[in-house]
């Protein structure tokens, strides 16, 4: 009972930051892409949403490439400072953020898009900086695509498996989330345990979902 309510916690510690990094540059990206249109664009946008498409073993590949302890950007910081990410809850947050960031930024980008640019415009006139234009007009208008964002990005964070396990590993105690302490204990034969935590986690996703639509639908009729 003990490693499940590690598990359970280690994987709303990992969701809920993950989650945050995912709203901060969710927003941002969202609004480059919705509010701006630059040379590249389209490429950026595809360059964002991979991980969405991507089989999430591709995903860790690749991150395990930038940030292992011998990777692009890993092997660096590990020389000058003797840190790696690699297995570490530090690494699942990193994996959780990146598969859930597309759907962060695609939801924002579409609530944005929804607003009415003559508002946007009026504002503008008004003598409003585009800053304060963003926070007290765009954000308001567009919140209950923000917060469907959010719920997705946090229930995607938290069912995070493939990109996890490759860079974080499945170390008990340590690094098993959910879904690693889930694919750990089918394969231990430990079915009672298993089918509880399916059960759980089910449950908390099939909420999240829920209320997502819910938001997303009012968000439609705004």
């Amino acid at each position: 009972m003990e490693q499940v309510l590690f598990s359970v916690r280690l994987s709303f510690q990992v969701a809920i930051i993950a989650t945050i990094f995912s709203v901060v540059f969710g927003c941002a990206f969202a609004y480059l892409l919705a509010r701006r249109n630059f040379y590249g664009k389209e490429l950026v946008d595809v360059v964002l949403t991979l991980p969405l498409v991507l089989p999430p073993t591709v995903t860790g590949y690749i991150l395990l490439v930038l940030f292992g302890a011998r990777g692009l950007l890993g092997g660096y910081i590990y020389s000058l400072t003797g840190y790696t990410l690699m297995f570490t809850w530090q690494a699942a947050v990193l994996c959780s953020f990146i598969v859930s960031l597309p759907l962060m930024i695609k939801t924002t980008r579409a609530a944005f898009e929804s607003v009415d640019e003559k508002l946007l415009q009026a504002s503008y006139i008004m003598g409003y900086s585009e800053l304060h234009t963003f926070f007290r007009i765009l954000l308001p208008l567009a919140r209950r695509g923000l917060y469907a964002g959010a719920i997705l990005a946090f229930a995607r964070a938290l069912g995070e498996f493939g990109a996890t396990l490759m860079l974080a590993g499945n170390i008990e105690g340590k690094t098993d989330t959910m879904p690693l302490a889930i694919y750990a204990d089918v394969a231990s034969g430990d079915w009672n345990r298993a089918w509880g935590m399916v059960l759980l986690f089910t449950l908390i996703s099939a909420v999240f979902l829920y209320t997502a639509n819910k938001l997303a639908g009012k968000q439609r009729w705004a």
